[in-house]
Formats: structure tokens, C-alpha cells, sequence
């Protein structure tokens, strides 16, 4: 146990955060450099170390969260690093981007705020990063077998690391300019500095992993070829078909969907653009949608220079204390004010999306919404409360529907779908094509970034195992979801 009495001792303090009006002029990440270092000890020390660790069950990682809070508490960096990765590849990703599912397991939560685990987390990792305790772990021995990974999530990529690791050859291919997926293109400089992302690729590159960017599976490539040329392929290509919104004037130009706007501003930080093409800069922002992406799109909009930004929610607003159908240790669903939400804007809950008018040009600029209730499983519009708000740039954030099928990838290789538009797979990863396995999103349909390198940990044991024909010493630390198919 780290500080016996700890959690009697020490209130939990978060990780501060810049002024709002210094950070909405950049796009630096919103915390304040080096700022957790000091605390992050004391709220270590809040961690009581329990019998039954609820947190590890919390996160699908399975990550042994007291024992690296003990040795960050005594201050043994290194020690709490090697206990961080004995689990997790990637944790400077999921210390920045994860809703900590952990924390809402914590049992200190179950009568008092818990222990600040994924702050503790990310400066473990910053801190083995500074003290030069990550570096590349290439195999001893090489397999002579071939694999190619497709996508460069965080799925892809902790597939890819762990089945290079293992002895074999891996080639990540990646339809996009540049390697990491939707962390790279899909979550603004804000939340996490691409920085991040750069140097494990580095690291991967030095233990032997290889990049292919700019290839489209099933487009540039045929798919079929593809497979025939490497003894297995891994698909984490995500769940990038996105929820359109079927209403009048939707063909309006400026209403865009997330993913149309949230990797130009990226570009921008890459240096693509000295401006990006599609800007909030002296408009009327409406967001619609009230999940993370949506967040996303508000910090943006309010580093672009928008004149006012507001969200747009179809269900009711969350209570502030977790909900009695969702008792601990469950995640609940709570009222939650991101990063982006501090620095102004406003939210609007319990409200659908009627049409969007256009001025003459065909540029929207006004939406009309109208407030619900949700009864018998269905929004009912309320009469009376149908009113116009200013919309020059609309962003569609209502999440995804499933894996791209409009690529040639699935009928190429003759992929099996589930009833919810995913690659469906059996209890090793395996689709109904021999030596073709799936991970992530595109499996498992839109989730968290742990669940993501989960699978891909997780699925690198089954190839390593086909590949061999022997068991596997890597890890896996859950198991798919979706329904058997035969292979």
C-alpha cells in the first residue's frame, strides 16, 4: 500500500489546467506543462490499495493500477513504468484521451471523489519518456513470418508492436498521409500534442515495424492481393462510417460532418495549411451532438475565432451524481465539463434538429430546432417550443455506424458483416477468411480508445498463435464480443 492513510488524509486535486484566455490562443494542450508533478505523489497515495482491485476490472487493459500508483507515491519512475507497460503500449495515448472507466471502478469512489488514476498515469509515462526509460524492444529472433496490419489506430498499432515484438514482420498500412488514425487526424492539438504519436512510431520503426502511408485497402491495393502476399492480416480500420442527419437543407453548403472539419485544423499543426479550408473564424458555430467529438469541435471552433458556438444534445441533460441504474462500479453516465466546455459556449439539451435554411447562396444560416421528450422509446417533438437559431458552420458529431464499406476492403476478401455493420469475428479474432483477423472499432463497433488497444493486444496473441501453431506468451486481456462466425 502506498500511504496508509491517504485517502483519510488527501482531498483529490486534479490536474490544473492554463488560463481559458491564454489557451484558446493556442493549440498547445490545455494542461499546465510539468504542472502534476508535484501533487501527483500525494493523490498516488490516495490509492488504498484493496483486496479485490476494482479498477483493474474497470479498465479493459487490466491494468495493475496499484501497484504503479505504490511506486509513483515512493517516487520510483522507472519501477512504475515497467508496471505501466506491462499491460498498456501506448499510456501517454490513454493517459491524455481516456474517459478513465478505472476511476468510476475505483473503490475510494464508492463515498468519496477517486483516485486521480489517469493523471497518475500520464505523468508516469511523461516521466519514463524524460528519464529515457522508454526505448525500442526488438525481438530476439525473427519468424520469417509476414503480417500486415490494416489501419494505424490505436489498434493497428498495438497489434502491430506486439506481433513485431513476437519475431514477425509487420507492415501497418494507412490510408491517410501520416500514421495514427483518429488520434492523429480525428482528436485536436489540444487534447493531445501529436508529438505523442511521433515518437512511438519512432520507437516502433527502431524495433522493426514498417509504415505504409497513403494506401487505400481496396483501393489503391487490392485487398485479395494483399492477404495472398503476407501469412496474415490484422484489419483495425476503424468505424469511420459516421451518422448522417437526414433533414431539409442538409445539402446546405457549411454543414459538415466532424470528420470533414476536425482534421483540417490538424493539417494546419502539421503544416499542410497556413489556414484551414474549412474555419469558424467570424461564424455562428452549432455543434450537434453532445459526445467527446462534439467537445472536440467546440475547442476548435473557439481557437478558430468563432463569434458564438453552441451544442446541441438529443437527450436530457445528465445528472451531476451518478445515476441509481448505473451503480458503482460501473461508468455512469454524469454531467461532464470538458477542457472545451470551460472555455465558453453554450449546451442545449433535450432538442432535435428540424431543417437548416440557406441564404441565397446556398450557405446555411439559420437552424430550427424544436425541444423532445423521449417516450415509449422514441423522441416526441413538443408542441410550442420549435425556435431559429444563427448557424453559419454546422458540425455533425453524432457518431459512427460502422466499418467503411464503401472501399472495396470487405468484398474483395469477402468479409462476413454482423447485424450492426461490423467485420464479424469468432473468440480469437478470426473472420469467416482464413489468416484474416479484426480489431478495434471495426469489430467491435465505435468505442474507447482502451477497448481499442485491448483488441489489438488481444488479437496479436491469436495471429501469433496461428502463425506458430504453438501458444502464445503474449497477452490478451479481453476477449471479442460479437457472435462466432466459421472459418
Amino acid at each position: 500500500m502506498a500511504d496508509p492513510k491517504g485517502f483519510l488524509t488527501t482531498p483529490r486535486v486534479g490536474a490544473p489546467t492554463r488560463p481559458v484566455e491564454e489557451r484558446r490562443q493556442d493549440w498547445n494542450e490545455v494542461y499546465v506543462p510539468g504542472g502534476l508533478l508535484p501533487i501527483i505523489s500525494e493523490q498516488a497515495g490516495r490509492c488504498m490499495d484493496c483486496g479485490i482491485p476494482f479498477c483493474h476490472n474497470g479498465c479493459p487493459l487490466g491494468n495493475l493500477i496499484p501497484e504503479w500508483n505504490d511506486y509513483a507515491w515512493r517516487g520510483d519512475w522507472t519501477a512504475a513504468s515497467e508496471r505501466l507497460h506491462a499491460t498498456n503500449n501506448f499510456p501517454e495515448f490513454t493517459g491524455r484521451l481516456c474517459p478513465a472507466p478505472c476511476e468510476s471502478a475505483c473503490v475510494l469512489g464508492i463515498n468519496q471523489p477517486a483516485v486521480t488514476i489517469k493523471n497518475v498515469e500520464v505523468t508516469i509515462i511523461d516521466k519514463a519518456w524524460d528519464n529515457g526509460d522508454v526505448t525500442p524492444q526488438p525481438p530476439d529472433r525473427l519468424s520469417g513470418k509476414t503480417v500486415a496490419v490494416i489501419g494505424s489506430g490505436p489498434a493497428g498499432l498495438a497489434a502491430a508492436q506486439q506481433l513485431t515484438r513476437a519475431g514477425h514482420t509487420v507492415a501497418v498500412y494507412e490510408r491517410a498521409d501520416r500514421i495514427g488514425g483518429l488520434l492523429r487526424y480525428g482528436i485536436p492539438e489540444f487534447k493531445m500534442e501529436k508529438r505523442h504519436i511521433n515518437r512511438r512510431i519512432e520507437q516502433m520503426r527502431a524495433e522493426g515495424t514498417k509504415f505504409r502511408t497513403g494506401v487505400q485497402i481496396g483501393t489503391d491495393l487490392d485487398a485479395a492481393n494483399l492477404a495472398k502476399r503476407y501469412d496474415a492480416v490484422v484489419i483495425a480500420a476503424g468505424a469511420t462510417q459516421w451518422r448522417d442527419l437526414p433533414v431539409e437543407g442538409r445539402e446546405l453548403t457549411g454543414v459538415y460532418q466532424a470528420m470533414e472539419y476536425l482534421p483540417l485544423s490538424n493539417k494546419v499543426q502539421e503544416g499542410d495549411f497556413v489556414a484551414p479550408p474549412i474555419t469558424a473564424e467570424g461564424k455562428h458555430v452549432v455543434v450537434i451532438g453532445g459526445g467527446d467529438t462534439g467537445a472536440d469541435c467546440v475547442g476548435t471552433a473557439h481557437r478558430q475565432g468563432a463569434l458564438s458556438v453552441t451544442q446541441l444534445e438529443i437527450m436530457p441533460r445528465p445528472t451531476d451524481d451518478r445515476p441509481a441504474h448505473q451503480p458503482w462500479p460501473t461508468m455512469p453516465m454524469v454531467y461532464k465539463v470538458t477542457s472545451a466546455h470551460e472555455e465558453g459556449g453554450e449546451r442545449v439539451y433535450a432538442v432535435n434538429t428540424v431543417r437548416f435554411t440557406g441564404d441565397e447562396n446556398g450557405h446555411v444560416k439559420e437552424l430550427h430546432l424544436v425541444a423532445v421528450e423521449f417516450v415509449d422509446g422514441r423522441f416526441v417533438p413538443q408542441e410550442g417550443t420549435e425556435r431559429v437559431i444563427p448557424a453559419d458552420l454546422v458540425t455533425l458529431a453524432m457518431g459512427f455506424t460502422g466499418t467503411d464499406q464503401g472501399n472495396g476492403l470487405i468484398e474483395q476478401l469477402g468479409l462476413q458483416l454482423d447485424a450492426r455493420g461490423n467485420i464479424a469475428r469468432d473468440g480469437s479474432y478470426a473472420t469467416n477468411v482464413a489468416g484474416v483477423f479484426v480489431a478495434g472499432d471495426a469489430g467491435r463497433g465505435q468505442s474507447l480508445i482502451v477497448w481499442a488497444i485491448a483488441e489489438g493486444r488481444s488479437a496479436a496473441k491469436s495471429v501469433d498463435t496461428y502463425l506458430t501453431g504453438l501458444p502464445s506468451s503474449l497477452p490478451a486481456p479481453i476477449a471479442p464480443t460479437d457472435r462466432p462466425v466459421t472459418v
